[in-house]
């Protein structure tokens, strides 16, 4: 069994709130919109890190994480992508992408609107967690904890970290 904590859309903020999480968990995967390195340098000094540039991350970040993750979970096939919809409404490239890699479960970031659902059309659990950082439009902190046995994703949770609001000073 493996625990799992899913971000986004971190901008360059790693809330310390967030370490009694990292902690509890056996990964953490980053759906993208990182924003500064030392934000993976933070996670991974806890846990080990599975993350995807986003639309925002500059060339540092990109050098250093792929666009899409495709990786095995216990025996739940996963990709990850910052940018990718939802069901009923991906992209054409994230169609592609699916129906090449058939995964379990889908990870993409961007949005910032925390969003878990079934698509029944690619037969896969997508997940959004929403956005974790300070900027952007989303109002509440949010993150997804679940857990992954066999082929099984159970346990989910939701994890709101507070209101949106300015760094401190």
């Amino acid at each position: 069994m493996r625990k799992i904590l899913v971000l986004s859309d971190t901008h360059g903020y790693l809330d310390p709130k967030l370490f009694k999480y990292i902690n509890a968990v056996d990964e953490v995967w980053h759906g993208g919109d990182i924003g500064a390195l030392q934000v993976c340098t933070g996670i991974s000094k806890l846990k080990p890190l599975k993350a995807v540039y986003g639309n925002i991350d500059g060339a540092d970040i990109r050098a250093s994480f792929p666009e899409d993750q495709i990786f095995f979970c216990e025996e739940v096939k996963v990709v990850m992508t910052h940018i990718g919809g939802y069901p009923g409404k991906y992209p054409s490239k994230i169609k592609d992408l699916l129906r090449e890699h058939q995964p379990d479960l889908f990870i993409c970031g961007h949005s910032h609107i925390l969003k878990v659902m079934n698509d029944k059309e690619h037969h896969l659990l997508h997940m959004n967690p929403g956005a974790i950082g300070l900027q952007g439009f989303h109002t509440v902190r949010t993150a997804l904890t679940f857990e992954i046995e066999g082929r099984e994703i159970k346990n989910l949770s939701i994890i709101e970290l507070g209101n949106r609001t300015s760094l401190p000073s």
